[in-house]
């Protein structure tokens, strides 16, 4: 059984795009999307350098972009994808292209929303100075004591030893300077502000007026959430689940117990893969992985859902 992922804000680095513009129609996807979304995707894909694409705004579009445009050249229809995948889930940002890719929105729903979510996300984060940091290492009974002494949230519960903490520049600080017992070490994340936590409390209204209009359909392919790791078979809860993401923590670790459950045999993160694939790799023995990192690693790709896809499956009614 196989199940597609698409990664989170962080995995973003400077000229990420450019290799996969020589494919057919990348290039002229992405100006379209970035018509419709008021944002040039090329320009920050290709030439903005590593301050210009942390930034929120821009870093979400594009991310949801990449994963996108890397599943389409896998999957020449919806109903490929829908015909060969068991499940699919993104992190954070991620959980919206997965929406797409499950059917319960468009592309360009998908790509406006995401437009949306940045720049509230943006603004929500400049009114007072945030970040995160990953923990490496600790029991989560030794950690999560740990980060409420200290006013932290565990906003990312990523599972294999990770969790991400989220809070003001000063108590990030402090974490780093009296880290959790059992704890390796505390990595600043390459994101401007902490995300699902009550800082972003700002930008759940912008995301509800957004969604306002939508008309979701039911997702074609399981789609596993970020609130519980549940199966969510309704396209308006998923849509609702999305809204509210934002101000609360991430259940990484829940997702990857449901793949378990579903039967995952094989893991498959879009474009720019890495950081799922690795925490999958801990997490879950055994179950194969590949990482879309660049158009090079198309053929182990299509190599692990020839082997992996679901048989018996089919399209939804």
């Amino acid at each position: 059984m196989l199940v597609l992922v698409a990664p989170g804000q962080g995995a973003q680095t400077p000229g990420f795009l450019t290799p996969w513009l020589d494919l057919p129609g990348v290039e002229d996807q992405l100006r379209a999307w970035s018509g419709a979304i008021d944002m040039d995707l090329v320009h920050y894909g290709t030439n903005a350098d590593a301050d210009e694409i942390r930034d929120t705004a821009v870093a979400q579009p594009l991310l949801v972009a990449a994963a996108l445009l890397s599943a389409k050249q896998l999957f020449a229809t919806a109903d490929d994808l829908a015909a060969q995948v068991g499940a699919s889930a993104g992190h954070s940002v991620g959980e919206l292209a997965a929406a797409a890719l499950t059917g319960v929105l468009t592309d360009e729903e998908a790509m406006r929303l995401v437009r949306t979510r940045g720049l509230a996300m943006a603004e929500a984060a400049a009114v007072t100075p945030t970040g995160m940091s990953a923990l490496l290492g600790g029991a989560p009974e030794a950690v999560l004591p740990h980060l409420e002494k200290l006013g932290l949230t565990p906003a990312n519960v990523n599972g294999a030893g990770q969790i991400v903490a989220a809070g003001t520049l000063e108590q990030l600080a402090a974490l780093a300077e009296d880290l959790p017992e059992g704890t390796r070490k505390a990595v600043a994340l390459k994101v401007a502000g902490a995300f699902h936590t009550h800082h972003m409390a700002p930008a759940v209204s912008a995301l509800e007026a957004a969604v306002a209009e939508l008309s979701p359909a039911d997702p074609r392919t399981a789609y596993v959430s970020n609130k519980d790791g549940g199966v969510v078979a309704e396209g308006r809860e998923v849509v609702t689940r999305l809204v509210g993401q934002v101000a609360n923590p991430v259940r990484w670790d829940l997702c990857m117990e449901t793949f378990k459950e579903l039967g995952v045999t094989g893991i498959l993160e879009l474009s720019p893969g890495g950081t799922l694939v690795g925490l999958a790799k801990r997490a879950l023995p055994g179950v194969e992985t590949v990482a879309l990192k660049s158009p090079d690693d198309l053929d182990k790709a299509r190599a692990l859902i020839a082997e992996h896809a679901t048989p018996a499956a089919a399209p939804a009614e």
